[in-house]
């Protein structure tokens, strides 16, 4: 939940300063309000020092981690060995990058001394010079005595050149050889030696990693004491500090515990306009994992409900009927599972992510279930899954309606299949309507009415999704009430308009005809009544809200995407388990394995992505502020405990 901050004026006398802000920042409940326009200290240097130097050695195997006692001084002597030692590796790693690029632009003239070039031109007074050339124009031109061919590497022909004087050819390169080959190879050599103990060295320091964290802990802990420090004011010349902090309402106490027994007095004051108050929330079990998604968007500002709960449980939904597969679901479940007795004192955020997976992992095992998917398999009807999955209950439903009123989807299905004519149950209808191809089974009806179904209830869900947005701030937003009847009301007059039989209809809830006289009914009165709340609640501006018939009515109809993102897993699953069958045994499991591996991929990254879209746009459209800013208080920072 969403937990009011107060805004209190701390007024003390000038020696009590750093036993409160060390009891304060002990405490963790007061976020000291920095004066407008104060400029950010930058951090300090031995802070930038051991950060750098953690990044270093968090990508370094740890062999043996280091205990002694924590020492600021030998920690910063560490932390400036490794910035050295990684400087220097990638000093000598660039090098021995040149070094090579050289030795292969040389390699094909051999091993030679340059003494003894210089005391032939010398000696002979002739230049001798270098040159490669393509290959393919090489084979084209016809050279002169004094170049004389070298070899060939890769597309490039090598020459050398003996002359009076420097000259040049058509289409050739000339080449500068400083160092010959011998020469290279002996400092790569010493390079690479080098090189070798540098990494070394700086391997020997990973185990260091958690001693200079908390050292780093302790230099951020004073750092932001400093900060906090920053802000008083000192009235009276000085023998008072005076301060303004923020603290939420239910660390009132703590606050009054934090000033007992010295010099110092609180008092709460009127928050001012144009004061920027900082959002509280406290939340446990899922509601807590909510609140790391509901971040994830943005901050809930202090006028917002928090939306916590209601993203974290429609979030599950979502991503389970986009996953659409309850084997994916286990795989899911097993991996959940490993990480929560593989890590059994994670704590915290990481704690949570596992707790957050296990319910998603639960919810796409219970979907596939409820609708008879694990891993593309075809599930027949009357097998123990069909029998217990609601999607089936559902289909015999929808079959016997059409089977009783004798409608054209009725006699459609009969004519394609003929020995549907004297079948008289849903159960019968359902069975009868099957194909076989290439010595596959196909549910024919069954899965025309399970699409038709799921489909559905997607839009069901996007209307119920919405709903409750509207519900959440009816007080603030007085048409809601409209729209609401609007959303309803079009749900139930399309079936009648596109001409299908809605979940309502083949349940016996709501006759047709009545659901699309009553529908078409509360469309207009919704709109109707959308518009005059607006009128009356926000007088002419009200008139705008007649836009937002458009904007409820695609809402809904974003929720296909449910529907549509879990159809395409299902398709992709079972096509990829027909090829690995046609290609055979040996090959076809290899196929399977990684198509069913690309499909938990994207169905991964779509449950994610869809999951979360849905609650942050459609949902967040009606029922959420935003825009907040975390409540931050000085507070005394913890290593974390491996």
């Amino acid at each position: 939940m969403i937990i009011n901050v107060k805004k209190y004026l701390l007024i003390g006398a000038k020696e009590e300063i750093d036993r409160f802000f060390s009891r304060a920042q002990t405490q963790g409940v007061i976020e000291f309000i920095s004066p407008s326009g104060k400029k950010v200290v930058e951090l300090p240097a031995e802070v930038q020092t051991l950060s750098h130097a953690i990044k270093i050695l968090r990508k370094l195997p740890v062999k043996k981690t280091y205990e002694g006692d924590i020492e600021r001084a030998i920690a910063l002597e560490v932390a400036d060995r490794v910035l050295e030692l990684k400087a220097e590796v990638e000093k000598l790693s660039e090098e021995k990058r040149l070094v090579e690029a050289e030795i292969s632009r040389v390699a094909p003239f051999g091993d030679f001394s340059t003494d003894d070039i210089d005391f032939i031109e010398k000696e002979s007074g002739r230049e001798i010079q270098f040159f490669c050339m393509k290959t393919a124009k090489s084979h084209a031109t016809n050279f002169t005595d004094e170049v004389i061919y070298i070899g060939t590497d890769y597309d490039l022909d090598y020459f050398v050149t003996i002359n009076r004087s420097p000259k040049t050819y058509p289409d050739m390169i000339e080449m500068r050889i400083d160092r010959p080959l011998g020469e290279l190879q002996t400092h790569l050599t010493f390079v690479k030696e080098s090189l070798h103990q540098m990494e070394a060295e700086l391997k020997g320091f990973a185990g260091h990693i958690d001693y200079l964290h908390h050292v780093l802990i302790d230099f951020l802990n004073d750092y932001h004491l400093h900060i906090a420090k920053k802000d008083l004011a000192f009235p009276l010349e000085g023998t008072l500090f005076a301060v303004e902090a923020w603290v939420p309402e239910n660390k009132t106490n703590t606050l009054f515990a934090v000033i007992d027994g010295m010099a110092v007095h609180c008092e709460p004051i009127v928050i001012e306009e144009q004061d920027k108050v900082p959002t509280y929330m406290e939340n446990k079990g899922a509601q807590r994992i909510g609140e790391d998604l509901v971040k994830i968007y943005d901050i809930p500002a202090t006028s917002d409900k928090d939306p916590s709960g209601w993203v974290f449980w429609f979030f599950a939904l979502f991503f389970a009927m986009i996953v659409a597969d309850g084997g994916y679901g286990l795989l899911y479940l097993g991996i959940a599972l490993y990480l929560k007795f593989k890590y059994p004192s994670l704590k915290g955020q990481g704690k949570r992510f596992v707790k957050l997976a296990l319910i998603l992992s639960t919810a796409c095992v219970l979907w596939g279930v409820a609708t008879s998917a694990f891993f593309g398999i075809q599930v027949q009807p009357k097998s123990w899954l069909g029998k217990v999955s609601l999607i089936q209950y559902l289909a015999v439903k929808k079959a016997e309606y059409h089977l009783s009123v004798k409608d054209d989807v009725q006699k459609q299905w009969v004519a394609k299949f003929s020995n549907l004519t004297n079948v008289k149950s849903g159960q019968e209808f359902l069975d009868g309507a099957v194909s076989e191809e290439k010595g596959r089974i196909s549910y024919e009806m069954f899965d025309a009415f399970s699409d038709s179904i799921l489909l559905e209830f997607s839009l069901i869900i996007g209307v119920i999704h919405i709903a409750f947005s509207f519900l959440r701030y009816l007080f603030r937003h007085w048409a809601g009430i409209g729209w609401i009847a609007f959303m309803v009301g079009s749900y139930l007059y399309f079936p009648e308009t596109l001409n299908a039989t809605s979940l309502l209809h083949f349940l016996g809830l709501v006759d047709k005809q009545i659901g699309n006289e009553l529908g078409l009914q509360l469309i207009y009165s919704g709109v109707i009544a959308a518009l005059f709340l607006a009128l009356v609640q926000k007088r002419l501006k009200g008139l705008g809200e007649i836009a937002n018939m458009v904007q409820v009515f695609a809402d809904v109809l974003s929720y296909l995407r449910l529907y549509a993102l879990g159809l395409a897993g299902s398709i992709m699953a079972s096509t990829f388990n027909e090829i690995g069958q046609d290609v055979g045994l040996f090959i076809g499991w290899i196929v399977i394995l990684f198509g069913h591996s690309v499909n938990i991929l994207l169905g991964l990254m779509a449950g994610v992505i869809h999951g979360l879209r849905l609650n942050f746009i459609e949902w967040y459209h009606y029922c959420f502020d935003g825009g907040g800013r975390l409540f931050n208080p000085l507070m005394r920072m913890k290593p974390k405990e491996h």
